[in-house]
């Protein structure tokens, strides 16, 4: 691996190997999503207790501040929408050149294993890779659920594999029961996804028993902005990823923040 990837992972994967990713980039397929309306107030608030910020280049270049310290990981695949037949129907959509512009630190696009467009998705993924590689930025290949597949550790497993085998540097997937399994055969850093909003101790559970069971981290958005306090959530997460907080700590921390 050559230094500059190795840097570039180095800043969104700190000194403990955990992150604790902020996902903003749900526009380009749901247009403007509860919370994210005005994303710029929404995601500054936020900036300062992640890790590393997780978008779309439009998102970037209109709201976010060009003096930020925080790296970026920018979404470079879309093509379809939410009112689309098949949001697997996705391709590359920002070229590695716009990416060196904006001085990300890691490129991202979604993997549909077990979908109409699978191959699609996975030769996607081997040339952005080999793009990656030619400028030594790290591609995070984030796995997606086909409609006929079920969130369990041996469909989870086979596309964190496919994605690794495929070149992926690190794989955003979801936990579930026995992820010590998809941990263990996938040779590459995997980071959790928060899915959909749930109440927030559930979220912070989810959080934990990943890390617990082997996740370097998460990828969390609408658990986040979507909080009824997302400046106290954040710091829970945080708490969480970073210092092995229980749960009911980590709870306790966010409704102390939330009273405030």
């Amino acid at each position: 691996m050559c230094w500059g990837l190795e840097n570039r992972l180095s800043r969104i994967f700190q000194k403990d190997n955990h992150t604790i990713m902020l996902a903003v980039d749900h526009g380009y397929f749901l247009g403007p999503t509860s919370g994210l309306e005005v994303p710029k107030k929404t995601i500054e608030p936020l900036i300062s207790f992640a890790d590393s910020l997780m978008l779309t280049r439009g998102i970037l270049r209109t709201s976010i501040s060009s003096d930020i310290p925080v790296p970026i990981v920018l979404r470079v695949s879309g093509g379809n929408s939410i009112i689309g037949k098949e949001l697997s129907d996705e391709d590359i959509t920002v070229s590695m050149e716009d990416a060196i512009r904006l001085n990300v630190s890691a490129v991202a696009l979604s993997l549909y294993v077990g979908s109409e467009y699978q191959h699609r998705t996975i030769i996607n993924l081997s040339r952005l890779v080999d793009e990656g590689e030619k400028y030594g930025i790290p591609v995070l290949a984030v796995t997606a659920v086909g409609r006929e597949m079920v969130r369990d550790s041996k469909y989870l497993a086979l596309c964190c594999r496919i994605a690794a085998e495929h070149g992926a540097h690190f794989v955003k997937t979801y936990h579930c029961k026995d992820f010590r399994k998809v941990v263990e055969s996938c040779p590459v850093p995997l980071v959790i996804a928060g899915g959909k909003k749930i109440p927030e101790k559930d979220a912070l559970q989810v959080a934990f028993n990943a890390i617990q069971d082997g996740a370097s981290g998460v990828d969390m958005g609408r658990n986040i902005f979507q909080s009824t306090h997302p400046v106290a959530m954040i710091k829970a997460v945080r708490a969480i990823v970073h210092k092995n907080t229980s749960v009911d700590d980590a709870y306790n921390i966010f409704n102390e923040l939330q009273s405030k």
